[in-house]
């Protein structure tokens, strides 16, 4: 596991990989590249595992190794290795994306698409719901509790 972390970080950083990620960007070089859709069957999957204290930790962890360097820390799309991409990676604050269910979220983490590589053989599926249930809280609008 290790190994795979290594080669996929390598990779994002290096620019051959990068998470295009789950929203409508296109690659700045082909303004016909369609919106990227998961099939209306993801809408109904649905996450098995209880979304705690851990879980969220866990996803952040997940997050800020795996995803941060093109998404940024706080999931804004800005993240140094997303840059170099051809097309900006999703910004999970925007609002296409926030309306997106879980299960088209995670589809889209496991199958991957352009620069966005498939998680599916490299988290379980738990992990993978751990990254929606972070990507949700980081677009959770904060609460004054003052």
């Amino acid at each position: 596991m290790r190994f795979c972390t290594l080669l996929i970080t390598g990779l994002c950083v290096l620019g051959g990989f990068g998470i295009t990620g789950f929203t409508e960007n296109r690659l700045a070089d082909d303004p016909k590249q369609e919106k990227w859709k998961a099939p209306a069957w993801a809408d109904t999957l649905k996450n098995q595992y209880p979304t705690e204290p851990l879980t969220l930790a866990q996803g952040e962890e997940l997050f800020q190794e795996f995803c941060s360097s093109c998404h940024g820390e706080a999931g804004y799309g800005d993240g140094a290795a997303g840059r170099a991409l051809g097309a900006k990676p999703a910004n999970f604050h925007d609002p296409e994306v926030v309306k997106q269910t879980d299960g088209a979220l995670f589809w889209k983490l496991s199958n991957g698409r352009g620069n966005m590589p498939p998680f599916k053989e490299v988290f379980s599926d738990e992990q993978r719901w751990q990254l929606v249930a972070y990507v949700r809280k980081l677009t959770t609008p904060k609460t004054n509790t003052k």
